[in-house]
């Protein structure tokens, strides 16, 4: 007995002994920044909460978010080494082209579903054809939301150019500011564009008598209709560059982290609302908490997402092949 308590206690001196002696865990090396990288659009929503609430303080020493107005400017942040951008949100066509170009970059998920609403003045239009003749205010040239437009127009026997008079734009609060001034009747426009301008009309709540805007098609409803699936259209989410690229375990912790802050925002539509309109003076807390609550944001990793992002593709290759970049990506494209 005696030779086992003390065989014991030299065990626990010698344990003791080299946990004093070993050197301390190595702590992970935080980045020096982390750049986000989106629109004001309901797929940055969670970009700016992670930014304001320190949801990547242990990765990187600044976390910063840098907004990008139009497809043209994202398309310089991409192809920019220089732009250092490390997750960026981005329309899933404008990420498959890039790829198919050689951009260095993996979608790891999707998170918006479907934002696109026709808006008029006029009430009673409930489809696409109602707006025939019309002018009909389009941002983003060529890109969504007017690959979608076209795509749908065209799937119920509508030609967008000559059915429609379409007035192209820069971005949805382009075209919303339009509306808003009476310069224009009817536009397809984004969230948080949609609710915006439906506040700053007082045309919400839809009780208000004689509404000077009306919320009419929901091309996502549309869609559903007309190519017989779901109501939804896997439109945007964020893709990894650089050096988050081939960062497996920053990416997860991303993805974690994006999760929550989109989980947050459709809890607390409010807040999200005042967070993400205190960093542009052209929207409102009371607009954009609206649209998050109609915003059809759900997170779903790129790989689970696949099978809808390849029909909606393999849709806008047979009808353009150069949006896509001329084909459907490749399994490097979808991370992990």
């Amino acid at each position: 007995m005696r030779s086992k308590f003390l065989s014991e206690i030299g065990g626990c001196l010698a344990a003791a002994f080299f946990a004093l002696a070993a050197p301390a865990a190595a702590q992970p090396v935080k980045l020096p920044k982390l750049v986000l990288s989106g629109p004001y659009a309901a797929v940055s929503n969670p970009l700016i909460h992670m930014v304001e609430s320190g949801a990547l303080k242990d990765v990187a020493e600044v976390v910063e978010f840098r907004p990008w107005k139009d497809p043209d400017q994202l398309r310089v942040l991409a192809l920019d080494a220089k732009a250092e951008a490390d997750f960026v949100a981005m329309p899933s066509n404008v990420a498959a082209n890039l790829y198919n170009r050689g951009v260095k970059l993996r979608l790891i998920n999707v998170s918006t579903w479907g934002v696109l609403w026709m808006v008029s003045r006029e009430n009673g239009l409930k489809t696409l054809a109602d707006f025939k003749g019309k002018e009909i205010l389009m941002p983003f040239r060529a890109d969504m939301p007017d690959i979608v437009f076209q795509a749908l127009a065209e799937k119920q026997g509508l030609d967008a150019k000559r059915d429609f008079k379409l007035r192209y734009v820069g971005t949805p609060l382009d075209a919303m500011q339009l509306l808003i001034t009476r310069r224009a009747d009817h536009a397809l426009l984004a969230e948080p564009a949609v609710s915006v301008a439906l506040r700053k009309t007082k045309s919400f709540p839809v009780s208000v008598i004689a509404p000077e805007l009306f919320r009419s098609v929901d091309l996502q409803q549309e869609w559903g209709r007309v190519m017989r699936r779901q109501a939804r259209i896997p439109q945007a989410g964020i893709v990894a560059l650089g050096k988050a690229r081939g960062d497996a375990a920053l990416i997860e912790k991303f993805q974690r982290a994006y999760a929550a802050s989109l989980a947050w925002c459709e809890r607390h539509a409010d807040e999200c609302g005042r967070l993400v309109a205190g960093r542009v003076d052209m929207l409102t807390p009371e607009g954009v908490a609206d649209s998050v609550r109609v915003d059809n944001a759900v997170f779903v990793a790129a790989q689970d997402a696949r099978p809808e992002l390849e029909f909606f593709f393999s849709l806008l290759h047979a009808r353009q092949p150069a949006l896509i970049g001329g084909k459907l990506p490749d399994a490097g494209f979808y991370w992990p």
